[in-house]
């Protein structure tokens, strides 16, 4: 997950990473669209009944789509927090607020998973 110091982990240090269940894509306009299964059996009952379909596309918005193209397994949140200040500036702060609390609905949502700091 994280580098612990002491016995706390310090979230700025995750590096987080795609899942690759969920496929994405850049769009036109410059967006990352991402693919989204739905599975489940409620999924499964409302595309037969209701005509619902397999897939849904979630297109992030510029700042979600300029992070999502800075996670890429190397990266800590610290890191992507250097990137996203150059490219938006002011317009980014509260920065690392913003940036965590973006990060972690990612995760919630299994987009990404967290991997180990070389």
């Amino acid at each position: 997950m994280a580098l612990k110091k002491g016995n706390k982990e310090n979230f700025l240090d995750y590096v987080p990473k795609h899942n690759d269940l969920y496929p994405y894509e850049k769009k036109e306009n410059g967006r990352i669209e991402v693919r989204v299964h739905n599975r489940g059996l409620f999924f499964r009952l409302t595309q037969i009944l209701l005509k619902k379909p397999k897939y849904s596309y979630i297109e992030l918005d510029e700042f979600g789509s300029f992070v999502w193209e800075q996670i890429d397994g190397t990266r800590d949140v610290y890191e992507i927090g250097k990137q996203v200040k150059r490219q938006f500036g002011e317009k980014a702060e509260p920065l690392y607020e913003r940036l965590s609390q973006y990060i972690k609905i990612l995760r919630r949502n299994s987009f990404i998973v967290y991997m180990n700091k070389k």
